[in-house]
Order: C-alpha cells, then structure tokens, then sequence
C-alpha cells in the first residue's frame, strides 16, 4: 500500500473509533498568529470533542499571543479551571532565519514538560510547517486536507 493508502486508512481508522467524552472537561489553548488556521483547528477540535459527549460548558478555552507562550498559559489553564486533558493548538511556519527552530524546539520542551509535571495530558497540536499551504492543508482547509484538530481531540478524549 502506498503512502496514500496508509494514510487513508489511518484516517478512517481514527474516524471510526467511538469515543466517549461525558463528564469530561477539556482545556484548549490556541495562539493569535496564523488565525485562519488556528480557528479552523480549534474548530475542528470542539466539533470532535462536542460529537464525542463533551458539554460545550467543559470545553474552555484559553488563548496565547503565540506558540511560545502555549506551554504558559496551558499550565494556567491546568492550574484555574480542574480540567482532564488540555489541547495546545498553534501553528508555525518557517521563515528565513533559525527564529522557526528555536521556537519548535522550545515549545515542544515546554509542552512535554507539562504532561511529565502536571499529570495532566497535555495535546501537542502545534504544526510546524515548512509554508502557508501545508499549514492550510492539514488545517483542513485546502482540497485533499485534513484537519488535524480532530485527532488531538480524540487523543484528549481517550
């Protein structure tokens, strides 16, 4: 099977699996950089998490200037609001300095950090994209995409 056909099948795979999410209270944290892409992720994550039984009251979100600061305002999130899971949406793209590398690398620390500190599961749904297409891609928002957010929700939900 070709990469195409792996992927396809991954994706039904994912898109079949019931998930329950009653009783559970989840914590989504986007960024204000590439907003298009963000709402559509973010959007895709509520979709899945209301679909799968979570009330549209235990779905809180929190926003972040940027992906820097996700690891932050997520571990506030975990501290004011008792959630069971938290989704770190956020989106980068690279340009033409190492700012694209520094950022990845510190965010992803910052992120793992979290689910090692807090307990708490902590979704990395940061893209980190080579340019704007890919990103609109797999934000589901270009022909043959896919919105990611809906995996990082059901990962939260399970």
């Amino acid at each position: 099977m070709h990469a195409d056909g792996v992927k396809k099948a991954a994706l039904e795979a994912l898109s079949s699996r019931v998930l329950d999410g009653r009783g559970l209270r989840i914590g989504i944290c986007t960024t204000e950089w590439n907003k298009e892409i963000i709402d559509a992720l973010r959007d895709g994550a509520i979709r899945t998490l209301t679909a799968a039984g979570v009330a549209t009251d235990d779905i809180i979100v929190f926003k972040a200037p940027g992906a820097y600061e996700l690891p932050f305002t997520a571990s506030r999130l975990i501290l004011s609001e008792n959630v069971d899971a938290v989704i770190c949406v956020g989106c980068l793209i690279k340009g033409e300095t190492m700012h694209f590398e520094y950022i990845c690398e510190a965010v992803t620390q910052g992120i793992m950090k979290l689910n090692l500190d807090t307990g708490v599961p902590v979704m990395f749904g940061v893209l980190a994209v080579l340019n704007e297409k890919q990103a609109r891609a797999r934000a589901g928002l270009e022909e043959g995409g896919h919105n990611h957010g809906v995996e990082w929700a059901q990962t939260a939900i399970e």
